[in-house]
């Protein structure tokens, strides 16, 4: 009888369990698309608008002119071409995904992301110091008054890295690039303050080679 009862028991808790379950309001990230408003919505028109994606209002109103400017901002950077700015379209924007108002852990993460990626582009197979190097130019911008202020701002300037031209900044990312970028962000600047970086065997900009350098890493030359 006893065994019954612990049988009828456990049963219960079964059920008990199926229907929470079932009957919980289940919470998924949040997603701006076509008829979305509010303050995620203004964000990401901003950033398009000042990257020249977007040609519309910046009225937090998500509609045709958003969503064709969030398209044809991840056919570029090689997102899937939906016009909806889920979790690695906001990534790419470097805005925090879900929710536009969190910040700290969330915000943070996201730049992690973001300028991991830059680095994994540019300078994968370096030494890791030249790793950390390729991040720490990229916070040296974001610090400099002569470029934008954000980590996505910088890392998307129009014409500002080769790996966001060519895809590269989509590659398969390599860890010691996500350990790189969370040095950079921490204030580790193996550089010394420098704003740009090249490649002697491979950089065609003849302006790039007039600037001082400041040292050499890898196949990265490093200069002001």
């Amino acid at each position: 009888m006893h065994k019954k009862w612990q049988r009828i028991g456990a049963v219960c808790c079964i059920v008990g369990a199926i229907f929470y379950v079932l009957s919980t309001p289940q919470v998924f990230p949040a997603l701006s698309k076509f008829g979305s408003s509010g303050e995620e919505v203004f964000k990401i028109q901003q950033r398009l608008l000042s990257w020249g994606y977007y040609k519309g209002e910046v009225d937090g109103i998500y509609g045709s002119a958003t969503r064709t400017a969030v398209k044809n901002f991840q056919q570029k950077n090689g997102l899937r071409a939906d016009g909806i700015a889920g979790p690695e379209t906001l990534a790419a924007l470097g805005l925090p995904a879900g929710n536009s108002s969190s910040g700290g852990a969330a915000a943070n993460e996201s730049n992690v992301y973001l300028l991991a990626r830059a680095i994994n582009g540019e300078a994968r197979g370096e030494p890791y110091t030249g790793q950390v190097a390729v991040g720490a130019v990229i916070m040296n911008r974001v610090r400099h008054a002569s470029f934008p202020n954000t980590i996505a701002g910088v890392v998307y300037q129009p014409g500002a890295f080769t790996a966001v031209s060519d895809g590269q900044i989509h590659a398969e990312m390599s860890p010691s690039c996500i350990r790189a970028a969370r040095d950079a962000l921490n204030g580790w600047d193996p550089v010394g303050g420098a704003i740009y970086y090249y490649n002697p065997r491979t950089a065609t900009n003849q302006w790039i080679r007039t600037r001082p350098v400041i040292m050499t890493i890898g196949k990265h030359v490093f200069c002001n």
